[in-house]
């Protein structure tokens, strides 16, 4: 399979194999008018099987979504066909509006504009909790 460099644009790499498409719901990128590339289980040395996604268009990646969903992936930022900045994703202290509490007693089931924020409170099990009401959600 060959698929084609990109010149300008987001490569997403390193994601574990299988988790691309939840990456590709989260940060909406059906919304874009651009071409997106997934690449789904090619051989990894370091992993095994991993996916990847190549965004051809200079797009704002919201890290603390994928810190979440997959902490460790790497983030390429590419112009004129060369990478320029490479950021290695780690999972964030606090997350805001990126998953909702399913508390049906949190107050944010109740406040319609109030923000969904969690904290991390275990990195190795990437557990995270409510802020309002301490709910878990991993």
């Amino acid at each position: 399979m060959n698929i084609d460099s990109i010149q300008n644009g987001i490569v997403i790499d390193h994601i574990q194999a299988g988790n691309s498409m939840s990456i590709y719901q989260l940060l909406q990128l059906d919304r874009l008018a651009c071409s997106v590339a997934i690449i789904k289980n090619c051989k990894s040395a370091k992993m095994g099987r991993k996916d990847i996604i190549k965004i051809d268009e200079d797009f704002d990646v919201n890290l603390d979504a994928l810190g979440f969903v997959d902490p460790n992936v790497t983030v390429s930022v590419i112009r004129d066909g060369q990478t320029v900045e490479k950021r290695k994703i780690s999972p964030p202290e606090r997350i805001v509006n990126v998953i909702r509490c399913n508390n049906p007693r949190c107050i944010t089931t109740t406040e319609p504009g109030l923000d969904h924020v969690f904290h991390l409170t275990d990195a190795a099990r990437g557990l995270y909790r409510c802020a309002y009401c301490d709910a878990a959600k991993q």
